[in-house]
């Protein structure tokens, strides 16, 4: 019984020390643009480069307002103006604007799943001035 247990054990290591790096990592934005962080202005084109190649049908961003200059208490204001295309081996999603963004703070708030199928979701956020 105890060499059943240990052994069972040891084929679970192998197999797990056997996958190769890709399998057990986890879709990451890895660039973009505009930066996270960064100070922009009125940007018509966001873009989220990720760690691998995804199946566009299991990703999905959204671009969301979260404070405007001189506003108090600013409710988040979903932007619905662009159009989503893909490109690098579908690594790379662009956001295409109809219309600039205008001054204020912003997250792109992505979701998709990797190879290894978790979903995985982030945000990038940045300033337009």
């Amino acid at each position: 019984m105890k060499f059943a247990s240990a052994f069972a054990a040891a084929a679970m290591l192998a197999a797990s020390l056997a996958s190769p790096p890709a399998v057990l990592a986890h879709t990451r934005v890895v660039a973009s643009t505009p930066a996270e962080g960064a100070t922009v202005a009125r940007p018509r084109v966001v873009t989220l480069t990720f760690s691998e190649a995804l199946l566009p049908p299991t990703a999905a961003a959204g671009i969301v307002m979260t404070a405007m200059p001189g506003v108090e208490n600013h409710g988040q204001m979903v932007i619905r103006n662009f159009t989503t295309a893909w490109s690098n081996s579908n690594r790379t999603m662009t956001l295409t604007l109809r219309q600039p963004l205008r001054a204020g703070t912003y997250e792109v708030r992505w979701q998709a799943a990797g190879a290894d199928g978790h979903r995985m979701k982030g945000t990038v956020s940045f300033i337009v001035s």
